[in-house]
């Protein structure tokens, strides 16, 4: 079975990381938004088995393109964050929302962002605008061409972890104060209790 492994960091200085791997060679395969709509059961089978299903929607200059990835249990090997995957890739994201809502899945989760996606070599380097939390930088592929990646990214090696999304989110809004927002709906909804609140 196909497999996910992945490091992230807190990427500080984005346009210099980004003119570091083009020098390496690297060129750019998405520009654009990212949302991801993560779906389970009522009773949550999914979130408790640690498995993830979702709908990824990327929204770029060329058009609208959809997965829908099934990924099975975190696991840590060798300090990389591992999962098993599965990806079916579509035009229209809509009919895959309609088919999971008719089978009894509704969405839990909502995640939005503003990405810059490149190739380098065979690892994928990933930047990542969230609408109120650290911008990330997240590397995929086998761990040398990982490693490779980081080298060119020209990061400290210890900036990069297996950590889930929520562990940055925690470490944000402890650094902050502040509530992180992972999807325009949260910044929507903040703004309408603050105008409530007034």
């Amino acid at each position: 079975m196909p497999r996910e492994l992945e490091l992230k960091g807190v990427v500080d200085d984005e346009a210099a990381c980004r003119r570091r791997v083009e020098d390496a060679g690297a060129h750019v395969v998405f520009q654009g938004r990212l949302e991801d709509r993560r779906y389970d059961t009522t009773d949550r089978r999914l979130t408790a088995s640690d498995e993830v299903l979702r709908v990824r929607t990327y929204t770029g200059d060329s058009g609208e393109r959809a997965t829908l990835e099934w990924k099975g249990p975190t696991r840590v090997e060798a300090g990389y964050k591992v999962r098993d995957e599965i990806i079916a890739n579509t035009t229209d994201p809509s009919a895959l929302a309609g088919i999971l809502q008719r089978l009894g899945y509704s969405v839990i989760g909502e995640i939005d962002r503003e990405v810059v996606q490149y190739a380098l070599e065979r690892a994928t380097v990933r930047f990542e605008r969230y609408p109120r939390m650290d911008a990330l930088v997240e590397v995929e592929g086998q761990p040398d061409d990982i490693e490779r990646a980081i080298r060119a990214l020209g990061m400290p090696r210890d900036a990069f972890t297996a950590d889930r999304l929520p562990t940055f989110v925690a470490r944000f809004e402890a650094r902050t104060g502040e509530r992180a927002a992972l999807s325009r709906r949260q910044i929507a909804t903040d703004a309408s209790g603050e105008a409530t609140d007034g």
